[in-house]
């Protein structure tokens, strides 16, 4: 078995430690970590399988898109921008109200910049308006079995000829 630390080969390569992880040495390496006794399982790299209380328990694959039931409306832009005008407000005064800068509701008014859902928030709150829709969930259908997953075949649409 080789050394860990050095890569020889050598057959009688025994366990230690080395700045908290455990290792297999050759007589030569065992000058850097204090050697440890062998245990009663044999060598420290065990080929038994852990016993069923040791492992870990798997995590619950979470989907994020499940959770996520509403997106902003697709002309989120000029809403903000039209109903800013009917109430009567500037950039300026709308940015007081919310706590933003005036160049934030410009960016946002010509669609430079994606408000974060908390300014989301707000403009909501203070122009009464909905700027997120419902979702509904998209089928997405294939000639491939559904267990053998999508390809970019599946995506092409054929050329008419």
């Amino acid at each position: 078995m080789p050394c860990e630390m050095c890569g020889k080969a050598y057959s009688g390569c025994r366990p230690a430690m080395i700045d908290g992880v455990k290792m297999l040495l050759c007589p030569e390496c065992m000058k850097y970590g204090t050697a440890l006794k062998p245990s009663s399982q044999g060598s420290i790299h065990s080929n038994k399988p852990p016993l069923p209380g040791q492992l870990p328990r798997p995590r619950a694959q979470k989907d994020v898109f499940k959770q996520m039931g509403k997106e902003l409306v697709s002309n989120w832009s000029k809403v903000i921008q039209e109903t800013r005008e009917k109430k009567g407000l500037t950039r300026e005064e709308l940015g007081f109200r919310i706590g933003e800068r005036t160049v934030t509701i410009s960016k946002l008014e010509n669609g430079d910049l994606r408000p974060a859902d908390k300014m989301i928030e707000k403009l909501e709150k203070e122009l009464g308006i909905k700027l997120m829709e419902e979702v509904g969930e998209i089928s997405v259908q294939s000639a491939r079995s559904q267990n053998a997953g999508f390809t970019l075949g599946d995506f092409i649409k054929p050329e008419e000829e």
